[in-house]
């Protein structure tokens, strides 16, 4: 997992760093770090340095110092106010760096082949200046890659939200940690490719996190010689109704599909014929279980009398959709809400839109409110672990997956790990991040049954780098955007 930080505990370890390196130059490191990227963008052509007052205008500045110096580029600045970095200035004339003004800007923009963003950082607001956002546009309608240092203009550190107006970057490159912008939607979606460079900061441990593919590989309940279908874990199912069929065979084929080791399905007559037309191996009776899966597709069909196995058998479950808006007063231990922003909505009494402006906040809030596990579902997959006072941010996956179905292919993701043994906050995040994954295999508009497919494709990469050795590097990648 890699830590999420705010913008205090940046600043903090930047100068506890500094206190004990009186010596050493914070600035030249980042400095260091943006010119080499953009090398690796661009390595020959004309640059734009755009500079706003602050520290990371100061990393811009000495960072196109050291681009002109290796004299493969034409490297140029622009002061977008009245305020810049002293030192930063000085120095980029010194190397016969060339300013520009906003005419010059307008006019030399086409030929220009890289743009590095250094006009507002981590204590930046939401939004640009008008003269900024009319740059902005042009960027985007001339193609030209930008690389943003510390986070793109317009987006603000710690917010999720994107404003209408920011300078989205192709690549971001950050110092220390990621912010929460780098990878919640909507504001990641304006971050690119985002790196992680080490610059010496000591970070904190945060209650904030986002999983990486290693740490799905570590968790994942791998088979051994020794397993068979009952240690793998048996899944009971109740899903689907007469009027949501699809959501039973949907829910069975995230768990079929993500390795459980036998299926109990308990619906109805016609949804079990259906279920078995489309995964045979699926068994249709009551049975011991290892964890449940309920709510898919109940719609209002006998809910209630519905949750009677399920509080009967004392095991874990998965509950989802129609399910949630009848739980028992008392949620039994083990048990892992899935809900989406209207669902959660309805859960805490609030609206849509406050779970939406504060997605963190709400999905900690209700599993405190209800002492369990919630995966909030959406664009952002966030799981809120009450007894660790942790929220975790599931691995990212495409744009594709708003579709309807995805929830319950998700949910038969959870209830296999649940039943493997796993504790819900891992099953959760695990099932978001391999659906995200197996997304990521079939990019565009493809079913929630045909990205089940490449489940077990993920799966075996994944098994080979549950195999590799531990590198401290694999706790921080350098790229933490491309999963």
């Amino acid at each position: 997992m890699i830590g999420i930080q705010s913008v205090d505990k940046i600043r903090d370890a930047e100068a506890e760093f500094m206190e004990a390196n009186p010596d050493v130059n914070l600035m030249q490191r980042a400095a260091g770090h943006v010119a080499d990227l953009a090398s690796r963008m661009m390595p020959e052509g004309t640059i734009l340095v755009v500079v706003g007052p602050g520290n990371n205008g100061g990393d811009a500045l000495f960072a196109a110092r050291k681009l002109v110096r290796d004299g493969r580029r034409q490297v140029l600045a622009w002061l977008v106010s009245d305020k810049a970095h002293p030192q930063g200035v000085v120095a980029a004339r010194q190397v016969g760096i060339r300013f520009l003004d906003e005419m010059d800007v307008a006019r030399l923009l086409p030929d220009v082949r890289l743009v590095i963003d250094g006009i507002t950082g981590i204590g930046g607001r939401p939004g640009l200046p008008k003269n900024v956002h009319l740059f902005a546009e042009m960027c985007n309608a001339l193609c030209i890659p930008v690389l943003a240092v510390d986070i793109p203009s317009g987006l603000a550190a710690e917010d999720h939200h994107r404003p209408e107006h920011v300078l989205a970057a192709t690549r971001t490159i950050t110092f220390g940690a990621p912010k929460l912008c780098h990878l919640a939607q909507p504001a990641a979606s304006a971050c690119g490719d985002v790196e992680v460079a080490d610059i010496g900061l000591t970070m904190p441990k945060s209650n904030l996190r986002q999983a990486q593919r290693v740490d799905v590989a570590r968790w994942w309940p791998w088979p051994t010689p020794y397993t068979d279908k009952y240690s793998r874990g048996v899944l009971g199912v109740d899903t689907g109704s007469a009027r949501f069929p699809g959501a039973a065979v949907l829910s069975v084929t995230g768990a079929v599909y993500s390795g459980a080791g036998m299926i109990r399905f308990t619906g109805s007559d016609r949804l079990a014929e259906l279920v078995l037309r489309k995964l045979p191996s699926v068994t249709v009776n009551s049975g011991r279980v290892q964890a449940w899966l309920v709510g898919c597709g109940w719609s209002d069909e006998g809910a209630p009398e519905r949750f009677g196995p399920i509080l009967e058998s004392g095991a874990p479950a998965v509950v989802d959709a129609d399910a949630l808006r009848h739980l028992p007063k008392k949620l039994p231990e083990g048990w892992l809400l899935t809900p989406h922003a209207g669902e959660l909505a309805g859960l805490l009494g609030i609206t849509r839109r406050e779970v939406e402006d504060d997605p963190i906040g709400k999905v900690y809030e209700a599993a405190q409110r209800f002492e369990t596990t919630v995966l909030l579902k959406g664009a952002t997959q966030y799981v809120a672990n009450p007894f660790q006072e942790r929220v975790s941010l599931a691995i990212a996956g495409p744009s594709w997956t708003a579709q309807a179905g995805s929830g319950d292919l998700l949910a038969g993701i959870c209830g296999t790990l649940l039943a493997a043994g796993l504790p819900a906050p891992q099953a959760a995040t695990l099932a978001a991040s391999v659906q995200a994954m197996a997304a990521a295999k079939k990019p565009g508009p493809f079913p929630p049954d045909v990205v089940a497919e490449a489940i077990p494709e993920v799966l075996v990469h994944l098994a080979d780098l549950a195999d590799q050795p531990v590198l401290a590097g694999d706790l921080t990648p350098r790229s933490i955007a491309a999963q």
